[in-house]
């Protein structure tokens, strides 16, 4: 394994210097994610004598870098702030991008409010985003979505805490997952990043915002990449918070005209709600996978959190409520 990571890693800095973009004095592991990518800081010294640095994205076949240069490339004629890339070859599977640095979103606690409704003001030309050279962005439809849910079932509930599931529980647990479906497609579709998060946001050196991690774009409802973010499986926020950016976001929307004109601000929380429960049956499976078949335990620890919050969440709704206070009965107590 070391010899085939030490022969991968002799291959990228050998692209890195025939790409003449830059001449690489050495390259530094910074980290990996939930995917099977890999990223390193690239050191160089300029003809002045300054330091420049680049960031190389390890993508190895057969994982594709083409969705993330071509929504790269949409996401920047639409006035997304995103990552430049220099360099970037699919038979490799490398990227040179631009170094925006370490700050993330959450990295300084002052102006927390301004700087939400900076990345909440970025969502319009997202949503606006919806195809690239390589034609139009998949749809978030029903085959996805019963993905996603069987997440839930199959990784969280049945291999990570073996829950033994009677007739009467998977019978609320298909009705819930039926729910969740039929309220997300019932939503206005717009472009969707799909992981709109505070550890996707980034403050670059000149401290604007830049998105990241947005290969899996898609076709999707409209409240899903503000879920994503003000009801975050990182970060718990209170209530208030949550209340105030998404009345911000409403506002914003219907001025930018994205959202119908009859749509009340009931209507668009609704949504939101619903929303975030698909969004966190998902994430909690994903993270429960992400253990059990990929060996990241780091994961494990925003299980809790994620699955609390559709139980909170389920709460307010009546044909939620039933779902909710099994998961406190049942799924919670296993965590």
């Amino acid at each position: 394994m070391k010899q085939t990571e030490d022969s991968r890693q002799s291959l990228l800095q050998e692209w890195v210097t025939e790409t003449g973009v830059i001449e690489p004095q050495r390259i530094e592991l910074l980290a990996g994610d939930a995917s099977f990518r890999k990223y390193f800081r690239v050191y160089c010294k300029q003809a002045n004598g300054t330091q420049e640095t680049m960031v190389l994205v390890d993508a190895p076949p057969p994982e594709s870098i083409e969705p993330f240069v071509s929504i790269a490339q949409a996401f920047a004629q639409n006035n997304v702030r995103v990552p430049r890339i220099f360099a970037a070859q699919e038979e490799v599977g490398a990227m040179l991008l631009e170094d925006i640095g370490d700050s993330l979103l959450l990295s300084q606690v002052e102006s927390l409010e301004e700087r939400y409704q900076t990345a909440i003001r970025m969502l319009p030309n997202i949503m606006r985003t919806q195809s690239s050279r390589l034609g139009e962005l998949p749809p978030y439809d029903k085959a996805l979505l019963e993905r996603e849910n069987a997440l839930f079932s199959d990784w969280l509930c049945k291999d990570y805490l073996k829950l033994e599931i009677d007739r009467e529980e998977q019978q609320l647990w298909q009705s819930f997952h039926d729910l969740l479906i039929e309220k997300a497609l019932a939503q206005p579709k717009v472009g969707v990043h799909r992981d709109f998060h505070s550890r996707n946001l980034m403050l670059a050196p000149d401290r604007t915002m830049v998105v990241i991690d947005f290969q899996d774009a898609v076709i999707g409802p409209i409240t899903y990449d503000l879920v994503s973010l003000l009801r975050d499986c990182y970060v718990d926020w209170p209530e208030q918070f949550v209340d105030a950016q998404v009345g911000f976001a409403f506002d914003l929307l219907k001025a930018q005209k994205l959202l119908p004109e009859h749509t009340s601000g009931n209507a668009f929380m609704h949504d939101f709600d619903w929303m975030g429960m698909q969004r966190h049956v998902k994430a909690s499976g994903i993270f429960a996978r992400l253990y059990l078949r990929d060996g990241k335990s780091r994961y494990l620890e925003d299980i809790p959190h994620t699955v609390k919050l559709i139980a909170k969440v389920a709460e307010r709704h009546a044909e939620s409520r039933e779902f909710g206070a099994w998961l406190q009965e049942r799924v919670i107590p296993a965590l």
